[in-house]
């Protein structure tokens, strides 16, 4: 009996807690979101920069994390908590976005989208991100964007 419950009780919390999963968004849907943003040529960068960044960073999920040790990484950008948004756990946090962490990992990525933004303006690109610097910086990213 004591097993049938546990059973019952482990399924009961799996369906309470919410998921570490977000929304993903279609490569299709993001392209449009990004389009409509106005990434294409901001700072020099392309909508298919912005993918390949999305892509390596958190896989187009809105609810992506990163342990980095002492900082850590939030939502579909993959911002970090030491400067750009605050956790309430990160020493010394700049919070330049003036944005709390949490807030990075919901579905509305518009307050992603604002401080992603301004990440690439001080940086003049896409060098913050070491998915991007990694996976996608010179290379041929026209298949990020194709067909939609």
């Amino acid at each position: 009996k004591s097993m049938l419950f546990l059973g019952f009780l482990l399924v009961f919390l799996g369906l309470a807690l919410p998921g570490t999963q977000g929304k993903i968004i279609s490569r299709c849907e993001m392209v449009k979101i990004l389009r409509r943003n106005g990434f294409e040529g901001f700072e020099g960068t392309t909508v298919a920069d912005w993918m390949c960044l999305i892509k390596y960073e958190s896989d187009y999920n809105t609810k992506a994390y990163n342990n980095n040790g002492p900082s850590r990484d939030y939502g579909i950008f993959q911002i970090n908590s030491k400067y750009w948004c605050n956790d309430g756990r990160t020493s010394g946090s700049k919070n330049a976005c003036h944005i709390s962490c949490s807030k990075l990992q919901d579905d509305n990525i518009d307050d992603d989208i604002r401080c992603a933004k301004k990440i690439a303006r001080e940086a003049h690109g896409l060098s913050p991100w070491y998915g991007w610097k990694n996976h996608c910086r010179g290379k041929n990213l026209s298949s990020f964007v194709r067909g939609c």
